[in-house]
């Protein structure tokens, strides 16, 4: 990929834990290194504490990195102040996974989507382009002036998503971002997010369990396995014919038409494949196919 918008090198973040007076350290990302073309969808799977979640913030700047760099658009983020990444939050947004804890109950839709304006622009026209982004997904102006606890869960979603774009990002990081919605609105949902991807030039990371929706959204995929990526490809091909042992049995495991039995999989999954695979810390993700990357082991 010669210029990718998004590229990490390395990429590690541990944790400390203490428990019961010990102390130890956990590898919530292990040395990643990945790179997202401008336009596309990286989908990035795994089972729960896989790694996903952190390896978006850390790319965000929302968790510190422990080592590695993240590089925007051929600028190194890592190590900057407060004040230099400031100038480039407006370009990089979150949508979070619950719409019902990721809005402030006591604001009302225009308020919430007023907020990265007032934080990460000149200010100007403010309510105009709060109303616009509103409208775009699907909200409408005598809707605006509401609390959250008068819209469902899939229109609390649809504010969230007008909050992450009315500073008119190029990067967004979705965070699981239909995972608590209902089968119906999670459809719609995604449409929307592809909608607004086509119409105004977006790039993003879609977080999922879902696998099924990650086949329909992301034009790539990346799999982690205990904060490693062990396979990264073109999605079409990583779903039909996937490499590593662990995409191969995660695929078995949730790829499945009721999502309540693929959730049901997915929560059973880590501790019986874990004492099962055992990839070698020096294994090395390998070019099996132009694209697809696997790693060793």
């Amino acid at each position: 990929m010669s210029n990718p918008l998004i590229s990490t090198s390395a990429l590690s973040k541990d944790f400390i834990v203490r428990e019961r007076g010990h102390k130890s350290v956990v590898s919530a990302v292990r040395d990643v290194s990945l790179e997202i073309a401008a336009g596309e969808t990286l989908g990035v799977v795994g089972e729960s504490g896989s790694g996903k979640s952190t390896l978006g913030r850390c790319i965000l700047g929302l968790e510190t990195a422990t080592s590695g760099t993240v590089t925007f658009d051929g600028t190194t983020l890592t190590g900057l102040s407060s004040r230099e990444l400031h100038g480039h939050q407006r370009d990089m947004q979150i949508i979070f996974q619950d719409p019902y804890s990721s809005l402030n109950p006591r604001r009302t839709a225009l308020q919430q989507v007023m907020e990265p304006l007032e934080v990460l622009t000149d200010r100007r026209d403010m309510r105009a382009r709060a109303l616009e982004a509103l409208d775009r997904v699907g909200i409408s102006a005598a809707q605006a002036e509401r609390l959250p606890r008068s819209f469902s869960g899939g229109q609390r979603q649809r504010i969230a998503i007008a909050r992450a774009i009315v500073v008119r990002p190029r990067f967004i990081v979705c965070d699981e971002p239909v995972s608590a919605l209902d089968m119906s609105i999670q459809a719609q949902v995604t449409e929307l997010l592809q909608e607004l991807q086509r119409d105004l030039g977006l790039t993003y990371m879609f977080i999922s369990h879902d696998l099924s929706v990650v086949r329909e959204i992301a034009t790539r995929t990346a799999v982690m396995y205990r904060g490693q990526l062990v396979e990264v490809g073109p999605t079409a091909a990583l779903f039909a014919s996937p490499k590593h042992a662990y995409t191969h049995r995660l695929l078995d495991a949730v790829l499945v038409p009721e999502p309540a039995v693929a959730r049901e999989r997915l929560a059973n999954f880590g501790a019986s494949v874990r004492s099962a695979l055992d990839i070698p810390a020096e294994a090395q993700l390998v070019e099996v196919e132009p694209g697809h990357w696997v790693r060793e082991g």
